[in-house]
């Protein structure tokens, strides 16, 4: 087990040598990652305190370096520090991880890299919980979280929604509990891999849609819909506030016959609740398109902007006010 004696020592004396090495030009690496993972592994970025998903989860598995691949955490070792960003005690192996004197911000840290492609990935500090005392302190984008075959039983099931600027659907999902991952897309068109200003056109047939990968045993599907159904106006045809277009339409995308049917069974109990007939579009999932890098995660990354703070935020505090119980509790903490 590493303590912090030992960090010092390799911080001063030369790192442990890794397994092996990968290397790239910054043009590989820029065509590789998105612009996030680029700033964040390969410039020295910081991603915003508790803006990353995988600060709440602790379910079994491993994460690995986003750009190379490596091994560095076991979820055995992950621990909630309550300081925004996924903290560990120990690195799955000695020489996963190399470590570099920081005296950048006029603080003296100590960086923690991939060892394989040093990739910077946060800090490690003496003030974790025993018995190593150690806390990496860790960038959520540099790593990505695999599942191992003898971890959790349990199955992540997908939802697809559209309810307008898939802008304003992806950021209430981001919050819901049992929501692993959310993606912003197109669904429901015919043009293959269409481009956002394809879609903007309304020619396309697509609608702005989020794909969501959820827990089934932390929320249920019915209760997913609840959820999306109560935070857009399902009563507006081909319209969300000042959107308009089919591209806006509201829709549930339905993977199988047992996601049809609960979706048309939500919709029925919901209908008294809106002084209009719902117009919400129940149809068959065929294909999702991911949508551009710029356009995931939008909210965290520009909660600052105008549109965020004039349409997302109501809608936001619509949710938190109505599902409460259904926030993941850093954020639930984060709103009382």
């Amino acid at each position: 087990m590493l303590k912090w004696n030992d960090i010092i020592t390799f911080t001063k004396n030369g790192n442990p040598s890794p397994d092996r090495r990968v290397v790239k030009t910054d043009g590989e690496w820029r065509e590789q990652l998105t612009a996030e993972e680029y700033r964040i592994t390969r410039q020295k970025g910081t991603e915003r305190a508790f803006s990353h998903e995988s600060c709440n989860l602790f379910e079994p598995g491993i994460y690995r370096c986003i750009c190379c691949d490596t091994l560095l955490f076991n979820t055995t070792e992950k621990f909630d520090s309550g300081t925004g960003w996924p903290s560990f005690t120990q690195p799955i192996q000695t020489n996963a991880i190399a470590y570099n004197s920081d005296g950048t911000h006029g603080m003296s840290r100590v960086e923690t890299v991939c060892n394989t492609c040093d990739a910077h990935l946060g800090h490690v500090f003496p003030d974790g919980p025993a018995p190593s005392g150690l806390r990496y302190c860790i960038n959520g984008v540099a790593l990505k979280k695999q599942k191992t075959e003898a971890d959790s039983q349990t199955s992540l099931e997908t939802a697809t929604f559209g309810g307008g600027c898939f802008w304003c659907t992806e950021a209430i999902f981001q919050q819901v509990q049992g929501v692993e991952k959310v993606e912003s897309g197109y669904s429901g068109g015919k043009k293959l891999n269409p481009s956002y200003h394809e879609v903007c056109s309304g020619t396309t047939g697509h609608a702005e849609a989020v794909q969501i990968a959820f827990n089934p045993d932390e929320i249920s599907y019915r209760d997913m819909l609840r959820i999306h159904l109560s935070t857009h106006d399902p009563t507006t045809l081909n319209r969300q506030g000042a959107d308009t277009g089919t591209q806006y339409r509201s829709v549930i995308f339905t993977h199988d016959d047992e996601q049809k049917k609960i979706a048309q069974e939500v919709v029925e109990e919901l209908s008294d609740s809106f002084d209009n007939k719902i117009v919400t579009e129940v149809a068959a999932f065929e294909k999702f398109y991911k949508a551009e890098d710029k356009h995931q995660n939008y909210y965290r990354d520009n909660s600052n902007q105008g549109y965020c703070q004039a349409v997302i935020d109501p809608k936001l505090e619509k949710f938190r006010k109505l599902f409460k119980e259904k926030m993941k509790v850093e954020r639930m903490k984060a709103a009382v």
